[in-house]
């Protein structure tokens, strides 16, 4: 029985010091990791989001986007995300210091989003369009439609709206109708634009540099 209780305690000790050394080690490499100051331009990298794009990353959490994006592009030689344009390089832990909750995810149902909004498509009109009537950007997606973050007014005795979605007629609401997007719709679009990971950190990227090959027959 003390044998026992002895292994147990013992057990427990082991996986309780390996979990604890896991956190601290963590929280030693990434936790003091702070914003770069760029030498020649003085300007502090990432930038925060604007505060409406905060607004939109709670959308983007409470609608469940991590379910079928991830906010990860593979360095070089760790998966073809580079080849498919998710990204002008691999990520960085310091990418994601900002980022009040990270959402990293582990499924690709849909592309990667981590730098969505520096890619040459990306702009306001495609996202609003993708998001109302996914179809109409990317024909065959199983990307589901977010119709609730829009509203649809007649457009009948008043001012058309300049905030309206140019539809497709085959997307659109009907004659006389207009889609247009409500604040949280802007606030997600304002989230998916920031999202971009665009300058390279010296420091990080000596790091992970692949290394070069040996030439063959060198020694």
């Amino acid at each position: 029985m003390k044998n026992g209780l002895a292994l147990f305690l013992g057990v427990f000790a082991t996986l309780a010091l390996s979990w604890a050394g896991l956190l601290l080690t963590a929280h030693r490499q990434l936790g003091s990791l702070s914003q770069f100051k760029d030498p020649v331009d003085d300007v502090l990298h990432p930038q925060p989001l604007s505060g409406l794009a905060d607004q939109g990353r709670l959308v983007y959490q409470d609608l469940g986007c991590v379910t079928c994006h991830t906010q990860q592009v593979r360095q070089e030689g760790s998966g073809g995300d580079l080849a498919r344009k998710w990204g002008e390089r691999g990520s960085y832990a310091r990418d994601y210091i900002r980022d009040t909750t990270v959402f990293i995810g582990q499924s690709r149902i849909g592309p990667d989003l981590r730098n969505v909004g520096a890619r040459t498509y990306a702009d306001a009109d495609f996202f609003y369009s993708i998001l109302y009537a996914p179809q109409s950007k990317a024909p065959g997606t199983n990307m589901p439609a977010h119709t609730f973050l829009f509203d649809v007014h007649p457009v009948a005795g008043r001012q058309p709206s300049a905030h309206a979605l140019t539809l497709p007629s085959k997307f659109a609401p009907g004659a006389g109708l207009e889609v247009v997007p409500t604040r949280r719709a802007e606030a997600l679009v304002a989230y998916l634009l920031g999202l971009k990971d665009t300058y390279d950190y010296p420091i990080e990227r000596s790091r992970n540099t692949p290394a070069e090959k040996p030439k063959e027959g060198g020694h």
